[in-house]
């Protein structure tokens, strides 16, 4: 087998193997040989070669979401490292284990002049759990940080850096291992719920005949059904879940923008929750943030290992366990009692999918009608990505086929890398994949297509209405020449050239009929991936989005 000769790559390579790194994205570069030259020529590893930083580090966001494990980015040194910031920041907030591996230069040539070279070290500390800045030369105290930072991606979930200094000459080769490495175990304990808490907080359940329970993004079949059946069977809990939170039970509400929208002051008072409890991710629905910000709950619980945030200003505990933990100590405890809270939401959401259907039956061709068309033909035992901004708020309109699995980007709600980890998620989970996407996020991250590595049965449905359309939604619009520049950024570009570029099958939609035929191309062209590009109007669909809501009254 063949090894870089520098011990220090050595080290690096073998405790990443020993801890079971397995997914390595490699961007090109010189100062980073060492590590590409020993990464590929270890059979044990799956090399992955991406140009550009930005596009393989949500390239290999998307594995490790699918995968659970960390995945490394390795890159040169200088700016090249900067380009990962954006993915590193989503796994972040989206508790993804992923790994920085950066190469520098040694600490004497920082800021003296030498090309490629910038302030590399702690150079994510804000939002980097580890940060592992080694010395030049293989040694017990640079494997204890190397150790550190993969133990501390995978038990805590999240980013970490490693920042690993390299002299020239950087291309020698050698065919024995020159390190005594050292590897320590990684110790992840699964807390338990105290006694005194389960007594204290199911005696505040039992007393209280408004509890809310509200699911941001969950990865599927996370929670057990044995308790999505009991919180389903207790009448005075309402469970709403969010699209992303691949939870599914007939009782529970699904479309939350749908039920909430239309609510006066009065159904916000008298639907006002006592008891809020959140688990999974971050929540999109705008609305739900609002009405819970606005009519507060007495207590907010969250469940969540490691982080709770407290987005309605009125978080009072946090129950740092696994949520399926958390429901297998506490349910046995909770009584049924008479309440009227989930039968009051529940002849609400009857009412508004009658309203639902009525409006899309009459509605012309416009953004909500092809998503419509979209989410109800989807094939089943599918991956669906979404990407962020307007694409998947239509989305949480709809209900999607529970064999269907969703995910989105929803740790910043950013639009810079969505076809790149949805290229990745393909990869990693090796289902066939559906990316449904924006125009403007699609074009952003373009260079996503720059890829060997896209699955055949990898399809992009690209919704193109001339720009970001959710800044027509957005309150302060107004059809000015600096809106149209600056917010929405109207263009006229199409996806036709860049699928041809990238040897991607193309086909095009513009209205109900050849929107149905694209669909059935779509999912019967399996030889190549596809881009399907749906063409809707862009001064129309913000008016027929707000008369949606004002018809479900």
């Amino acid at each position: 087998m063949i090894y870089p000769k520098i011990p220090l790559a050595q080290s690096i390579i073998e405790i990443c193997h020993a801890k079971g790194v397995h997914d390595i994205i490699i961007s090109p570069g010189s100062r980073n040989a060492p590590l590409t030259i020993g990464f590929t020529n270890n059979p044990k590893f799956a090399c992955y070669s991406i140009a550009d930083e930005r596009c393989a580090a949500f390239f290999a966001l998307g594995i490790a979401q699918q995968t659970k494990k960390p995945v490394a980015v390795v890159c040169t040194s200088g700016s090249a490292l900067l380009n990962y910031y954006p993915a590193l920041a989503e796994a972040f907030y989206s508790q993804i284990p992923f790994i920085v591996i950066s190469a520098d230069r040694p600490f004497e040539k920082i800021d003296i002049g030498d090309g490629q070279t910038i302030r590399q070290e702690n150079v994510f500390i804000n939002h980097s759990l580890y940060n592992a800045n080694l010395t030049e030369e293989a040694s017990e105290e640079n494997d204890v940080f190397i150790n550190e930072a993969i133990n501390v991606a995978i038990a805590r979930k999240g980013p970490v850096h490693i920042n690993v200094p390299f002299e020239e000459p950087l291309y020698e080769t050698t065919n024995k291992l020159s390190v005594d490495f050292s590897v320590t175990g990684l110790n992840i304990t699964h807390s338990l719920v105290s006694v005194d808490d389960i007594i204290a907080y199911t005696t505040l359940w039992n007393y209280t005949t408004k509890i809310l329970i509200l699911v941001g993004e969950c990865f599927p079949n996370s929670v057990e059904e044995e308790w999505l059946e009991k919180l389903a069977s207790l009448p005075s809990v309402v469970v709403m879940t969010e699209t992303t939170s691949n939870l599914h039970h007939p009782s529970f509400i699904n479309t939350i923008d749908t039920l909430i929208t239309p609510f006066s002051n009065a159904d916000f008072l008298i639907l006002q929750p006592r008891i809020l409890v959140t688990f999974g991710g971050m929540i999109v629905s705008k609305r739900v943030k609002a009405f819970l910000r606005k009519y507060k709950p007495r207590h907010h619980w969250h469940i969540d290992e490691h982080r709770a945030y407290d987005t309605f200003g009125i978080l009072t505990k946090h129950f740092k366990v696994e949520p399926n933990q958390f429901f297998k100590q506490f349910l046995p405890f909770v009584k049924d009692i008479g309440s009227h809270y989930k039968a009051t939401f529940e002849t609400i959401h009857i009412q508004r999918k009658v309203k639902h259907t009525e409006y899309l039956s009459k509605v012309p061709f416009c953004d909500l009608k092809a998503f419509e068309s979209i989410l109800s033909t989807l094939p089943a035992e599918i991956q669906l990505q979404i990407s962020n901004s307007s694409a998947i708020r239509y989305a949480q309109l709809f209900d999607i086929d529970k064999s269907i699995e969703v995910f989105c980007n929803r740790g910043t709600s950013g639009i810079d890398g969505s076809t790149s980890t949805a290229i990745g998620a393909a990869v990693g989970s090796k289902k066939p994949t559906v990316l449904v996407t924006g125009d403007v996020g699609f074009l952003y991250d373009s260079n996503a297509l720059w890829n060997n590595y896209i699955p055949k049965n990898f399809k992009i449905i690209l919704i193109n209405n001339g720009g970001g359309g959710i800044f027509r939604i957005l309150p302060g619009h107004h059809e000015t020449e600096t809106f149209n520049r600056y917010f929405e950024t109207s263009h006229c570009l199409t996806a036709e050239h860049l699928a041809k570029m990238y040897q991607l099958d193309y086909a095009i939609a513009s209205d109900d009929n050849s929107l149905k035929k694209g669909l059935s191309k779509l999912y019967n062209q399996n030889d190549r991936p596809m881009i399907l590009e749906v063409f809707t109007p862009t001064r129309e669909n913000d008016k027929l989005l707000k008369d949606y809501f004002k018809a479900l009254v």
